[in-house]
């Protein structure tokens, strides 16, 4: 049985990861890494938090150990405040995060990136994205999955008025533009994490539907 480490476990997706791998049978043990400690996270014997310093993960790497990485770390600019603080959480992090549990053994990465992430774009989010996936890709890893989904749909703790308005427009739109329930993409991305793909899948917003059956 493999175990599990999840970093944005606050954020929408990360949220659901948490409670999709908890039901899961086949995930003996759960790692949520956050920066503040939650008691959502001490509900269950199956969940450990580690409370870290996402710009130091490499002090704590004794600690950041399993089978499975779900990587679902993101912001926007206007959380962030600069391009230099964003470049930080939607690339410094989840690229060390990367390394480190490569070194300490883990045979499975999955990274929650985004439509149009392209690391040559002229557009500063689609190109972080994109550099991001390649980073992570040069790591060497023997399963890593990308997904790509379009608008994630759900309830954030933090507001995003324009993307409210995005997800009923995005609705409307082909299933390769549509909005995605984050749930959705965490079924998806445990369902695919479970059968460990050998090499990189990328994962298009149009195929998460059909995984997360």
């Amino acid at each position: 049985m493999p175990t599990a480490l999840i970093l944005g476990s606050t954020g929408l997706v990360g949220r659901h990861l948490v409670d999709v791998l908890r039901a899961e049978p086949r995930y003996e043990h759960i790692t949520v890494v956050t920066r503040r400690a939650s008691e959502a996270f001490d509900r269950d014997a199956k969940t450990t938090q580690v409370v870290v310093d996402f710009a130091r993960l490499a002090d704590y790497a004794d600690r950041l150990a399993a089978d499975h990485v779900f990587c679902a770390l993101g912001t926007t600019m206007r959380t962030a405040g600069s391009k230099e603080r964003f470049r930080d959480v939607d690339y410094a992090y989840p690229v060390e995060a990367g390394r480190v549990t490569l070194a300490n053994g883990a045979k499975h990465f999955s990274l929650v990136s985004s439509l149009g992430a392209n690391a040559q774009s002229r557009t500063f989010y689609s190109r972080v994205k994109g550099e991001t996936e390649e980073a992570i890709r040069s790591q060497g890893w023997p399963s890593l999955v990308i997904v790509r989904p379009s608008i994630i749909g759900g309830e954030r703790e933090e507001r995003r008025p324009g993307e409210r308005l995005g997800q009923v427009i995005f609705r409307l739109l082909p299933k390769s533009l549509r909005t995605i329930p984050a749930r959705a993409i965490a079924l998806a991305m445990v369902e695919l994490a479970k059968s460990e793909p050998p090499g990189v899948k990328l994962v298009p917003s149009r195929d998460l539907w059909a995984h997360a059956r």
